[in-house]
């Protein structure tokens, strides 16, 4: 179903053309309308009762597990994507003489963490080249063998918008018994994912792009199987018992159930919480597949339009719905989002690519300003 334009729903002038959610989303007016609620508690703190210390976090942990398509128990609260992937490099066994697998230019969140453990326990961590034809699902499965320990990708490139296919990369790491770790900042909640499908290891995602959420807050996938895994932090609320607040000095070597021994401390932050359940309902309402259908023909529309031009996309097969990495013939312009932001127009610059990068918050004529503006060039 295709999803008409949703500004109405966001606090955008009508001048301005944002195409870069890539970059960071803005804020629907029922996320502000939420977040001063839960801001309100802090100003008011005696109406902040202890049990919502347990129901906010559960609440956004329930609705999380619906995007994820997996179940709650196996979802933490955590700050952020760098938090999730040191979580999983912490847990993990790699050994020496392994290799950790990862994509050239990759964000660098979904890095250092290997870089440092590799460096620990003496395994080697490869950077696969960028494929001239963008098609890193095979350059993964030309790649995997029984020397991976694991393999560190996201499910959409974050500079080309260039996508992977997680099911038989997966299914390639099971023949080798190598672990499969996800950082879907870049796609959960704008293109469908399976957890139950896909079988992660570890996925994590941050709120503040494609989640439609605040900064400072994520959501990390764990298998089950990884339950009984050391977390980052020891924190009091993550251990049994904790709902008793005049009990806390009684120590606890148990944990909360489930993923929640990995939760980040201070998780009960109302404001964020609230903001990022308001944002998952809309998200949830209006369907994954359906913004993802929609986002399809609009960055379709932007292909289709330059098509005509020295400028090339990745090609629409290999991208995500949601992502457009142009290309330039002789690189992208200098200046070249500067000059479209003195238009208000937004987009962004990542590695050899522009991204485009809009939402249902973009209008028919956001898309042509833009498209008028590179044929312009």
């Amino acid at each position: 179903m295709i999803i008409p334009s949703q500004k109405h729903l966001f606090d955008i002038p009508d001048d301005v053309a944002y195409l870069n959610n890539a970059y960071m989303s803005p804020l629907m007016h029922s996320v502000v309308a939420a977040m001063e609620v839960g801001i309100s508690s802090k100003v008011q703190p005696w109406t902040y009762a202890s049990d919502q210390f347990f129901a906010l976090p559960e609440e956004a942990r329930q609705l999380a597990g619906k995007i994820f398509n997996s179940s709650a128990e196996n979802i933490a609260i955590v700050p952020s994507a760098s938090y999730g992937i040191q979580t999983a490099a912490n847990i993990l066994p790699v050994s020496s003489g392994q290799n950790i697998l990862v994509l050239k230019d990759q964000f660098p969140s979904n890095i250092y963490p290997w870089q440092d453990r590799a460096a620990k326990v003496g395994a080697t961590v490869t950077q696969l080249q960028i494929p001239e034809d963008d098609d890193w699902t095979r350059v993964l499965l030309e790649a995997i063998n029984s020397q991976t320990a694991i393999v560190a990708i996201p499910q959409t490139h974050w500079a080309s918008g260039a996508t992977i296919d997680l099911v038989r990369i997966r299914a390639a790491l099971d023949d080798v018994g190598g672990a499969l770790v996800l950082d879907l900042t870049q796609s959960l909640g704008a293109q469908s994912f399976s957890a139950s499908d896909i079988r992660p290891d570890f996925a994590v995602a941050a709120t503040y792009k494609w989640m439609m959420g605040p900064y400072s807050m994520g959501f990390l996938y764990v298998d089950p199987k990884w339950h009984q895994g050391d977390p980052l932090e020891h924190n009091w609320i993550n251990r049994e018992g904790s709902e008793n607040f005049s009990g806390l000095t009684n120590y606890r070597e148990g944990f909360q159930p489930g993923a929640r021994r990995f939760d980040m401390g201070e998780k009960s932050n109302p404001a964020q919480l609230r903001g990022a359940s308001a944002a998952m309902r809309q998200i949830l309402d209006w369907g994954i597949s359906n913004i993802s259908e929609t986002l399809d023909i609009k960055t379709q529309y932007i292909e289709n339009e330059l098509s005509r031009t020295s400028i090339t996309p990745v090609d629409q097969n290999l991208r995500a719905p949601h992502y457009l990495g142009l290309r330039f013939h002789g690189g992208v312009p200098e200046n070249l989002a500067a000059s479209l932001a003195a238009e208000q127009i937004f987009v962004s610059v990542r590695g050899p690519a522009m991204r485009v990068t809009p939402h249902l918050y973009a209008t028919d004529n956001d898309i042509d300003r833009l498209v008028q503006a590179l044929k312009g060039l």
